[in-house]
């Protein structure tokens, strides 16, 4: 069974809980002045100066007295991601003066670094759990932690458990908790529903391609959210290297980011209407798979030349973004593991951030900056536009070479979505590639929380 945030993250404890007090490095030697020279002993021995990710416990008559931690910048979760890890596996209860914004970080921080993935093994090692107020702030970054529990267990889990029909599921009961609804057109439904590109990718695999649509909320601004939800992706017939295909069931992780993102929106009730698009398909080889030089029909009408089979995730994103311009949004934005050229500009743990309005830009690297989850924009650099032409058809899937292939993808994007429209395309890793604090090895929301911000400040809710 999975780990969910509220595991960690409770409200009551069965016992006294231990109170956890939070001190930058000034306040902390202040504090240590005044007390008995036996307790000043204690934290000498055990070398605690309230550095950044430092804690100890101080003994007392019926165990531990007390927990002493250091405080992270504004906003910044990761300051307390080793907490429940190093803290002994006891109930934690904030002491001290904290605001709202400052418990919300301990929480997210506390959730962030006591999730595990459990859905096939038990994980042994406990985690302390912290005791937190209920309503307003808390309420919220307790939602956002479950969200993002969510993004993490559908990244983490494997193609054999999690294809397009599971995907869909996930999308299903998010409506059904939350009030919503889901549509779902499935394989050939796909065809006169007006999702071809969408088929075509998806149509070779056993399991067949799926357009997820899920809806919610009656007032506010409408924002369309697009995931890229490759479930599997081989590389087709331009089939990738066993070292290429490894975690390829990341691939679907822009998918996941939305669904998650929705999950936060629908559960603290912003005043917004969504509409998240998913296609979902395995880029599978089969006698059926669609073939380098076959020209596809697009739902905006546009033709596309299949230079590489490999780069199929930009094929179903252009169905589900010009879908998403048809609805007419306040604003689009897209998540993929579209590139491994954004990995190579940017590195796996900065997004690249695309957006054809500066605004818009302005406002989500502005929020990144604020929740600790950055993104750093590029150029949507229009010269580069005539190096994905096509011979035989309006575009090709590719540029005719191998440099600025995020532009290059972010461009193509570009010409399924309607110009009027505010428009964002986030290319991110959506894995952590090594441990860090409240960043365990795998799937990873990223951006996600500056998004959220976002949304927030766009619904008129902060």
């Amino acid at each position: 069974m999975a780990s969910t945030a509220t595991d960690y993250l409770i409200n009551e404890s069965e016992g006294t809980p231990v109170p956890l007090y939070l001190f930058r490095s000034d306040d902390f030697a202040t504090w240590l002045k005044q007390q008995e020279p036996q307790l000043r002993a204690w934290v000498a021995a055990q070398g605690f100066t309230a550095e950044p990710g430092s804690s100890c416990v101080l003994p007392g008559d019926d165990g531990v007295a007390m927990a002493l931690a250091a405080r992270g910048e504004p906003g910044d979760p990761f300051a307390y991601g080793e907490l429940p890890l190093t803290l002994p596996p006891l109930d934690y209860l904030l002491a001290g003066d904290l605001n709202d914004d400052a418990v919300s970080s301990v929480m997210l921080g506390w959730a962030f670094g006591a999730y595990s993935f459990q859905r096939y093994r038990k994980e042994e090692k406990k985690r302390a759990r912290l005791i937190v107020p209920s309503g307003g702030a808390a309420e919220e970054a307790l939602q956002l932690a479950q969200a993002i529990y969510l993004v993490r267990d559908l990244i983490n889990t494997p193609a054999g458990d999690l294809g397009p029909e599971e995907l869909a599921e996930a999308a299903r009961s998010l409506a059904e908790e939350y009030g919503g609804e889901c549509r779902v057109l499935t394989g050939d439904e796909l065809l006169s529903e007006g999702y071809p590109a969408v088929h075509a990718v998806g149509r070779a695999a056993s399991r067949a391609p799926r357009m997820i649509e899920l809806s919610w909320g009656q007032e506010g601004p409408l924002v369309a959210l697009v995931g890229k939800g490759v479930c599997f992706d081989s590389g087709g017939l331009d089939l990738k290297p066993a070292a290429g295909m490894k975690l390829m069931k990341k691939d679907m992780g822009g998918a996941a980011q939305v669904l998650g993102l929705a999950k936060a929106v629908m559960a603290c009730g912003l005043p917004l209407r969504l509409s998240v698009l998913v296609p979902a398909v395995e880029n599978a080889v089969s006698g059926d798979a669609f073939r380098p030089l076959d020209v596809l029909e697009t739902r905006k009408g546009l033709t596309v030349e299949v230079g590489n089979t490999d780069a199929e995730g930009r094929l179903i994103l252009c169905d589900a973004l010009a879908r998403a311009s048809e609805l007419w949004p306040d604003v689009i934005l897209d998540y993929a593991t579209l590139t491994g050229a954004a990995r190579v500009a940017l590195g796996t743990e900065l997004p690249a951030l695309f957006c054809n309005n500066d605004r818009l830009a302005e406002q989500l690297l502005a929020a990144g900056m604020e929740e600790h989850d950055p993104l750093w924009r590029m150029p949507l650099h229009q010269p580069y536009k005539p190096h994905f032409k096509s011979s035989v058809a309006d575009l090709n899937n590719i540029a005719d070479h191998s440099f600025g292939g995020a532009i290059i993808a972010a461009l193509f994007l570009e010409a399924f979505v309607a110009a009027d429209r505010p428009w964002a395309h986030v290319d991110l890793m959506a894995w952590n590639t090594k441990a860090g604090p409240g960043r365990p090895v795998g799937g990873e929301a990223m951006g996600m929380r500056a998004a959220f911000a976002y949304l927030k400040r766009l619904s008129g809710a902060s």
